[in-house]
């Protein structure tokens, strides 16, 4: 058996979720999903088969992010697994109604951080172990991150007044 890490590659400005599914329909489930949860909703959708063609499928409604999530599974290639790109919303918005739906086994990671797949591959094929997502603390937040955290929800809605 042998370890490996895929680096997702994605601009700053677009969230992803990687996660785990057991059935081929999970390409239109998930795009279902979306779009009923965010109306304006820009995502693109990989996922890799695990049996008969063994094919990265994918879908969604903006080319960049299906070019991105379909070349992402294909360099994580473990079977099974998805990634979804995401803009004009966060992963909070619809990762509920990922999670809902029948097909999806787990979430791995859903964030707009730099993020690391870590996968064992043996001759079977590669199943992903878990993920790094972003760094690692530096300290514990004292009066002033906790303001700038409070006013930062606030000021992005997810907060009341």
């Amino acid at each position: 058996m042998e370890f490996k890490s895929v680096k997702i590659k994605k601009p700053q400005d677009v969230n992803v979720i990687i996660g785990q599914s057991h059935f081929i329909k999970t390409v239109e489930d998930i795009c279902e999903a979306v779009t009923g949860a965010v109306p304006g909703i820009k995502y693109g959708v990989g996922f890799c088969e695990s049996s008969g063609e063994c094919l990265v499928r994918f879908d969604g409604n903006d080319e960049e992010l299906k070019k991105l999530a379909s070349e992402n599974a294909l360099n994580i290639g473990a079977g099974h697994c998805f990634v979804l790109f995401i803009k004009n919303a966060f992963p909070i918005n619809v990762l509920n109604a990922i999670k809902a739906i029948q097909e999806v086994c787990g979430i791995y990671c859903a964030t707009a951080n730099e993020v690391e797949v870590f996968m064992a591959e043996s001759d079977q094929g590669r199943g992903i172990i878990g993920v790094i997502d972003g760094s690692s603390p530096k300290g514990i937040e004292g009066p002033a991150g906790i303001k700038w955290r409070k006013d930062f929800l606030r000021k992005i809605g997810y907060k009341a007044g």
